[in-house]
C-alpha cells in the first residue's frame, strides 16, 4: 500500500514509518520540521528513512490548506497514519495558538484530504491526556472524557470528535489511538526520559514534579508501533449494537473507534528514575516540586479492547525498555 505518515520526523512517526517500510509498503513522510525542539534530531531520524527506495519525504505544514489538498490529490494514498501535532502539555500554556494551527486546523486538512481522495482508513494520534480530571483507574475508552486539564488535551479530544463527524457524515473509517507515556530510542528531548538521562549524566539537580508521587503507564516505543500497525490493519465498520439511549464513548454506529495503547503497568516516577540511574551507573540530587498546571497525577491504560480486537500484547518490561533507551542515548549524544 501507499501510506501517508505525518510527523515522520517525529519520535513515533519515525518508528512507524520505518516499520511500514520494513513491511514492504511505500511511505510518504510529511513533516514541517518546526523548531519546537532540536531540528537536528528530526533530521537524524529522517536520515534513517531516506535510504529506503520506497520512502519519500515532503516538507509541508498541516495548516497549508492548498498544499495539503494538492498532496492528497496527487498521491492517492491508501491509508493515512496521522501522528503530526503540536505536542507538549506545558508548552500549551505558553503558546496556545500553535495548538489551534496544528492540532485543529491541521487535523481538518487531514480529514478533508482523506474524504476527497477516498482514503480507506485514517488512524490518528490522540492522547492519554484526554482523561484529564478522571480518577477511576485504569482509564477505559468507555469513560467520559469531558474534563481536560490542558489545552493540548482539549485539542486531542476535539480530534476524536472531528473524526467521528467525518465517519458519520462521509463514511470515512477512522481510528483514534490514545497513547500512554511513550519512551524509547530517538525520543523527544523535551520529554522526561531524556531530561532525566541528561540530568543524571551531568550530575545536575533533577526536577521531580508532584513530589515524585506521579505514576505513569510508561510504554516502550516498539509496543506502541505494534499497536499502531495492528490498528491500521483493522478498519472499523461501526458497532450495530451502539445505542443513543446509552451511548458508549468508545464506539459508534459510524465506522469510528477509539483505543488506548499503553503498557497497562503503571510505574512510580521515582522508581523510573531509580532504574534510569542504575542503567547509567550514576545518581543525582532530586528537587521535589509541586504538581505543575496541566499535569495529571496518574495514568493507567485499560488495553483490553485493543487486545480483544487486534491481539495487541505489550511485551517490553520497564527494565528492558530503559536499558535500550539508555544504550541509544549514550551512543547518540556521544556523537551530537
Amino acid at each position: 500500500m501507499k501510506i501517508l505518515v505525518t510527523g515522520a520526523a517525529g519520535f513515533i512517526g519515525f518508528h512507524v514509518a520505518r516499520t511500514l517500510l520494513a513491511d514492504g509498503h511505500a511511505v510518504v513522510g510529511l513533516d514541517n520540521l518546526n523548531d519546537y525542539y532540536d531540528v537536528s534530531l528530526k533530521e537524524a531520524r529522517l536520515a534513517q528513512l531516506t535510504p529506503h527506495a520506497q520512502f519519500r519525504f515532503v516538507k509541508l505544514d498541516l495548516a497549508d490548506r492548498d498544499g495539503m489538498a494538492a498532496l492528497f490529490a496527487a498521491e492517492g494514498f491508501d491509508r493515512v497514519v496521522h501522528l503530526a501535532a503540536q505536542a507538549g502539555v506545558r508548552y500549551s500554556l505558553e503558546n496556545p495558538m500553535a495548538y489551534a494551527d496544528s492540532n485543529l486546523t491541521g487535523f481538518l486538512t487531514i480529514l478533508e484530504g482523506c474524504r476527497h481522495s477516498k482514503v480507506e482508513h485514517l488512524v490518528f494520534a490522540s492522547s492519554s491526556s484526554v482523561y484529564g480530571a478522571n480518577e477511576t483507574m485504569p482509564f477505559s475508552e468507555s469513560d467520559n472524557v469531558d474534563h481536560p486539564v490542558s489545552l493540548y488535551a482539549a485539542t486531542k479530544k476535539a480530534n476524536e470528535l472531528m473524526a467521528h463527524t467525518y465517519s458519520h457524515i462521509y463514511g470515512l473509517p477512522t481510528t483514534g489511538l490514545r497513547f500512554f507515556t511513550v519512551y524509547g530510542p530517538w525520543g523527544r528531548p523535551d520529554m522526561s526520559p531524556i531530561l532525566f538521562a541528561r540530568a543524571i549524566t551531568e550530575g545536575t539537580p533533577l526536577k521531580v514534579f508532584n513530589y515524585g508521587e506521579h505514576k505513569r503507564d510508561f510504554t516502550y516505543i516498539d509496543d506502541i508501533v505494534d499497536g499502531v500497525i495492528r490498528a491500521l490493519n483493522r478498519i472499523p465498520a461501526g458497532n450495530p449494537d451502539w445505542s443513543g439511549l446509552s451511548p458508549d464513548p468508545a464506539s459508534s454506529r459510524a465506522p469510528w473507534k477509539i483505543y488506548n495503547i499503553g503498557n497497562s503497568k503503571p510505574v512510580e516516577l521515582l522508581r523510573y528514575i531509580e532504574l534510569m540511574e542504575l542503567a547509567l551507573g550514576k545518581t543525582t540530587e532530586k528537587e521535589l516540586l509541586p504538581l505543575q498546571p496541566g499535569d495529571v497525577e496518574h495514568t493507567y491504560a485499560d488495553v483490553t479492547a485493543l487486545q480483544r480486537d487486534t491481539g495487541y500484547a505489550p511485551a517490553t518490561s520497564i527494565e528492558e525498555g530503559i536499558a535500550r533507551f539508555v544504550a541509544w542515548y549514550q551512543d547518540y549524544y556521544s556523537q551530537h
